[in-house]
């Protein structure tokens, strides 16, 4: 009888871990949300593909993700996720905690636009006048209670560019390197109108940023950047000191 009983355990057991296995994706991510919706979901909840995925009205991608099952004895969920769309892609490993801690290894994106529909959702909107490309690779990021406590990798913007009011005002391509130790970054920059060099700290208390650096003006800079800089007194080796806090 407990022979019986322990095989009847054993199958339906078995049966359980078939069906979650295999259980279709559609059975679990939403194909319409107040948030985001997805037009086709294939494949199941561990390796499957969200097709013309929307946020907000706004077309995202092509989502696909694979998810490591084993690693839910260790009280993570970890997996691999990949974004497609027409003007770039970015893919990378990822571990979300039962803590909710979230960990981000292996974060590489192509160049996207900043003007970008998608992207402009992730930028402040103080900063949704911005032009150019950006890309990122990230060794390692780990999140904890919405606030980034360790980073390390490498952002790069290219050929900013600033619309406001109608006018456009080139700003030159930037740097900027997380060391991995903390989130303070070193920011450079990679040619353009103004020598930049000085550090991006990632505010601890609320989601923010510090930036505090030297700027000095090239030849051909434009008129209306140099007339701004004015107002900052400059050192002996002629650079500028600007340091502002910025919240998101």
């Amino acid at each position: 009888m407990r022979r019986g009983i322990l095989i009847t355990v054993l199958a339906v057991v078995a049966f359980a871990v078939i069906v979650i296995a295999r259980l279709p994706a559609s059975w679990v991510v939403p194909d319409s949300s107040p948030l985001f919706s997805c037009g086709a979901v294939d494949g199941s909840i561990w390796s499957g593909t969200c097709t013309g995925l929307t946020a907000q009205g706004s077309a995202i991608g092509d989502v696909t993700w694979n998810v490591h099952a084993l690693r839910l004895l260790t009280g993570k969920l970890s997996g691999n996720v990949a974004l497609t769309r027409a003007t770039g892609s970015v893919h990378g490993d990822f571990d979300v905690g039962f803590d909710k801690a979230v960990t981000a290894r292996n974060v590489q994106t192509s160049a996207f636009p900043l003007d970008d529909q998608a992207v402009r959702l992730l930028l402040p909107q103080n900063l949704r006048t911005l032009t150019g490309t950006a890309s990122a690779d990230i060794a390692l990021v780990r999140v904890v209670n919405n606030m980034v406590k360790q980073i390390q990798g490498r952002f790069e913007v290219h050929d900013l560019q600033d619309h406001d009011r109608g006018e456009v005002t080139p700003l030159g391509s930037y740097s900027l390197t997380f060391p991995g130790d903390k989130p303070v970054g070193q920011l450079h920059d990679l040619g353009g109108p103004l020598g930049v060099e000085g550090t991006v700290t990632l505010k601890q208390d609320q989601p923010g940023i510090d930036v505090d650096t030297y700027i000095t003006t090239r030849p051909g800079a434009p008129a209306a950047i140099v007339n701004q800089l004015q107002v900052l007194a400059p050192d002996a080796q002629g650079r500028r000191e600007f340091a502002t806090e910025m919240y998101f």
